[in-house]
Parts: C-alpha cells; structure tokens; sequence
C-alpha cells in the first residue's frame, strides 16, 4: 500500500465515524428510538396573566410578593380611592335631592287632583244654579205673559239664567285647567323618577370603580414578578403584577413538515427536561400550527434552520400539575417526544416517570 495512503487512512476512519455518528444522532433526533416517534427541543411555558388597575390613579399598596402563589379572588393590591369616595358621597347627594324632587312632584300631583275634585263640584253647583235659574226664567216668562209680573222682573230672571250659565262655562275650563296641571304635575314626576334612576346608576358606577380599586387575582397562579411599586402612579390599563396559571402548562416545540403532517390533536407525548431527565412527563398534543414558520435559533442547529418547521403544543394534564404544584417551573428547557404512529410503543427510558 502506497505510504501516503496509509498515512490518510487514520484520518478518513475518523471522520466516517463523526459522519455515522451523526447520521445516527440526527435519525434519532428526528425520528426517536423508532419509526413511530419523532421530537423536538423546547422550553417550558404556562399561561400568564397581567394584573392591572382598570382606572388611572395611584397604587396604595401590593398586598403580594413574587414568587407568592395566590387563588382565584384572592386581593392582590390596592389603588387609592380618595377621589372615588369623593365622587361616591356627591353621586349618594344628588340620589336623595333626586328622592326629594319626586316626593315633591308626587304632592304636586296630590294637590292638582284636589283642584281637579273640586272644580267638578264647582260645576255641579254652577249647573245647579243654571238649572234653578231657567226653571225661574220660565216661570217669569209666563208670568210676564199673564199680566202678572212686571217686564223687568223677567229681565232681571233672564240676566241670572245667562249669568249662571256663563259660570258653568266658566267652572269646565277650571276643570279642563286641573286636568291639564295633573297631567304636568304627574310629568314632573317622571321626569324625577329617571332623576333618582339617573343618580342611582350614578352611585353604583362609583361603587364599581370602588370594587375594581381592589385588584383582585383572576385565577390561581403564581405572582411571577412585580411590574409597578406603591407610591407610583398609572395610567387606565397600568400593569401591577404579572401571574402564571400553572395548571396551564405546556411546551411548543417544532417538528418538520415530513412529520408534523402525521401529528394528531390528542397525541401522546413524552416530556423530558434537561434539568431533570430521570423524570419523564407525559401530556398530548393540543396545538399543531395550520402554517409553517422558521424554526427560532435557540431551537435547532443551523441546518435544521434552513428548513420550514411547525410549532406544536403539548399540554401537561392538570391534575398531575396539581399534584405537583410547588415543583412546576417556567422556561425550562427539555426534549419533547411525540407518537406520529398511535401503535408504537415507548421505549424502556420514556416510560412514565414523574418525580414523587
């Protein structure tokens, strides 16, 4: 064998073995321990939300600190109330002043009914009086006829008939007048009623501007972090604090369009953390993006990079969370392994293993 040959060979062995080597390392990377099964690199994430004051004003206290976890309802911090109860004590005013307007309004109503009654007795009198003063004018008349009464005395019976009949004229549009003052009266007393309504809304807005100054947790979580510190002012919509829902967790990691195609909603997947690996973590597919997307480069080497990928979610199951609450972190990174083939089964080392 040439001398030169022979020298290369050592060199050209090594590198075979770094090209099977990673041959072997990128199938199993791609592929898992079989056919059956693929993976990809992740982190840990959970469901956050921020807490922050509906109005603007300043914070008077955070009654948590981070770190701290906290359950559904449970008062996180307080925003000083001062002009609220201000605003409050002044809607309370204007309700009773409104209160007060419609008792008024309604004795308004009272007393113009009263008009009312009594104009129509008026003109039954007024009536009665015409009645008795034609019956007169009738008998003057005939009277008159007869020689017996003299013609101013019929004058005078004629004046009283049209005297009394212009006072019942007179007593039906005082009564028409009542009518019309009942009716204005009894407006008014609308018009106070949706006064009170107006200034009663009024007081409950304030009211809920008082509640919502109790910011209060959404949901149980853990306070991740503190954004705002007593004394500071915000504005409407200013973040206090920060929480994370660990019942809600899951790991989005990034599969090839070969294989994401085979990934079913529901899926089985196996979750191993690099700062725990002796543990495995079960939970299924909930999340398979519609659209490919560029692996970010904290996921994949660079020539995995180069190529389309979709984002898939697993979810871990709620009740295991819950059992292991105070152990659940954020942001730790791990191995997802997902069943592209529901018949394979797993191999010995992702079989469930979850820390006691």
């Amino acid at each position: 064998m040439n001398p030169t040959v022979r020298k290369f060979i050592p060199a050209l062995a090594l590198v075979a073995a770094v090209a099977l080597g990673y041959y072997a390392w990128s199938a199993l990377r791609n592929h898992g321990p079989n056919e059956g099964l693929a993976s990809g690199n992740g982190r840990i994430e959970a469901t956050e939300v921020d807490v922050a004051t509906r109005l603007a004003g300043r914070v008077e206290d955070i009654l948590v600190r981070e770190g701290d976890f906290v359950s559904a309802g449970q008062p996180l911090a307080r925003m000083q109330i001062d002009s609220l109860q201000a605003q409050r004590d002044e809607a309370v005013a204007r309700y009773q002043q409104a209160l007060q307007a419609v008792a008024g309004a309604e004795a308004q109503v009272a007393l113009r009914d009263s008009d009312h009654q009594a104009a129509q007795a008026l003109v039954v009198q007024r009536e009665s009086e015409l009645d008795a003063a034609q019956r007169r004018l009738v008998r003057s008349e005939t009277l008159a006829r007869e020689g017996a009464s003299s013609g101013q005395e019929l004058d005078d019976d004629r004046a009283k008939a049209r005297s009394a009949q212009a006072a019942v004229v007179a007593t039906k549009a005082q009564v028409a007048a009542a009518r019309a003052a009942i009716t204005a009266a009894r407006t008014q007393v609308t018009g106070a009623q949706s006064s009170v309504a107006a200034a009663k809304a009024s007081v409950a807005r304030v009211d809920a501007d008082l509640a919502d100054s109790l910011l209060k947790a959404p949901r149980a979580g853990r306070v991740q972090y503190r954004v705002a510190q007593p004394g500071e002012v915000l504005g409407a919509g200013g973040k206090l604090l920060n929480l994370v829902d660990l019942t809600e967790v899951y790991m989005s990691f990034f599969l090839p369009e070969t294989v994401a195609g085979k990934v079913a909603l529901g899926s089985e997947v196996r979750i191993v953390l690099d700062a725990a690996p002796q543990f495995v973590i079960p939970a299924r597919v909930s999340f398979v993006s519609s659209t490919a997307q560029f692996t970010p480069k904290t996921v994949e080497t660079v020539s995995e990079r180069q190529k389309l990928m979709f984002r898939v979610k697993a979810q871990i199951d709620r009740e295991l969370l819950m059992q292991h609450l105070q152990q659940v972190k954020t942001g730790l990174p791990g191995v997802a392994w997902v069943k592209i083939d529901p018949q394979a089964a797993w191999p010995l080392q992702l079989e469930k293993k979850v820390a006691p």
